[in-house]
């Protein structure tokens, strides 16, 4: 995948677009994914700076890793989703 001066991604001149309508649909799912996600992320923090016991740390633990990995695909379905869309 390439980038413009605007950094933005390009697709491969061979991909297929989204259509726009599904794009902005899209786009509104992926920003709501976004904000749940941030508030699993603070709360999961403000846990973290309380002493935990376990199994409860061991938990935590668990929980920071599922919600990583939740992070990393939403930025990779926003990422998909700008460079397939002509916008």
């Amino acid at each position: 995948m390439m980038t413009d001066s605007t950094n933005k991604p390009q697709a491969p001149a061979d991909a297929e677009c989204i259509p726009e309508d599904i794009a902005v649909e899209i786009r509104k799912l992926a920003h709501e994914l976004s904000n749940a996600l941030e508030i699993i992320v603070q709360t999961s923090y403000l846990l973290s700076m309380t002493e935990q016991k376990e199994p409860a740390s061991a938990w935590l633990r668990m929980m920071d890793n599922g919600v990583q990995k939740a992070m990393d695909t939403n930025l990779a379905l926003r990422n998909y989703i700008k460079a397939h869309t002509a916008d």
